[in-house]
């Protein structure tokens, strides 16, 4: 197990300047980076493989950013700049060193509405259809894919471990996998650790962060209930914080971010990792 750390609570876009976050992550301890990515043309991979090796740091995961216009489920047009984004970003993980694409690559961040059952049905269909397509992509590519559920309020779509599972399941390719984060499943889910067991070898990515997104530790998810079930299920993935702050305006609008959380990043950063490296790293089951 590994821990890294989301680039998007500190900057937005990523851009090859942003390479100079790189040493303060190494000085914190991090293993390594999840680099969110707005677009591709913003950075040239051999630069940011090259920064992080300097650092001795690993591109962890690449984290899509599912804005307008980019949507598996959306209309035509929506659904092929989603493929082309998304195939953009499978094709420079093998230069990045990277294993790993995560998030809800199935749909826009922020459309959720009430369909009909009929209509659900036909996104459903379409969205698996694209991913089967970009799963064989990533299996070329030797890299894999985890569709990460989100809550009610970000999507209608793919809210539960038990839905994503149903998608990973249909697609039926070692080249996607279920992302879980403590955040939504403090939302979405009735019990988070039967949530993680049942993913089991499924799981592929994992996002840590507090009830209220703020510093995981400062709040009130069962962690030690998180770690025993995340050695149960042997995972031996990474784990990431992934906490934002209103400074960072793109995604505080996706995600409501309208206070702070905590005194600063590095507070959220640092206060994070020694807290998931003291509770994680130990097998309660043992």
């Amino acid at each position: 197990m590994e821990f890294g750390i989301n680039t998007f609570l500190f900057t937005s876009p990523f851009t090859n300047e942003s390479i100079n976050l790189f040493p303060r992550f190494k000085e914190w301890g991090f293993d390594s980076v999840e680099i969110s990515i707005e677009d591709p043309s913003h950075i040239d991979p051999a630069v940011i493989r090259k920064a992080l090796d300097k650092n001795g740091l690993k591109c962890g995961s690449i984290c899509v950013a599912m804005g307008p216009g980019r949507d598996l489920r959306g209309t035509p047009e929506d659904q092929q700049t989603a493929i082309d984004y998304l195939k953009s970003m499978l094709d420079m993980m093998p230069t990045l060193g990277c294993g790993i694409l995560i998030g809800p690559l199935y749909s826009v961040v922020g459309r959720a509405e009430l369909v009909s059952k009929a209509d659900y049905a036909i996104q459903w269909e379409t969205v698996a259809k694209h991913l089967i397509m970009l799963a064989d992509y990533a299996e070329k590519l030797n890299v894999k894919m985890a569709i990460e559920p989100l809550n009610r309020y970000e999507t209608d779509f793919i809210n539960t471990c038990e839905q994503g599972l149903k998608m990973v399941n249909q697609v039926n390719s070692k080249a996607l996998m279920l992302q879980l984060d403590t955040y939504h499943m403090n939302i979405e889910e009735k019990d988070p650790y039967q949530a993680i067991l049942n993913a089991g070898s499924k799981l592929g990515h994992f996002h840590a962060c507090g009830s209220d997104r703020g510093t995981p530790g400062g709040d009130q998810i069962n962690w030690e209930k998180i770690s025993s079930a995340l050695h149960q299920v042997n995972y031996r993935g990474n784990v990431v914080i992934e906490s934002f702050i209103p400074d960072i305006e793109m995604i505080a609008k996706a995600a409501s971010i309208w206070r702070k959380f905590e005194p600063s990043q590095e507070d959220i950063a640092t206060k994070g990792l020694k807290f998931l490296r003291s509770c994680l790293l130990v097998d309660r089951n043992a």
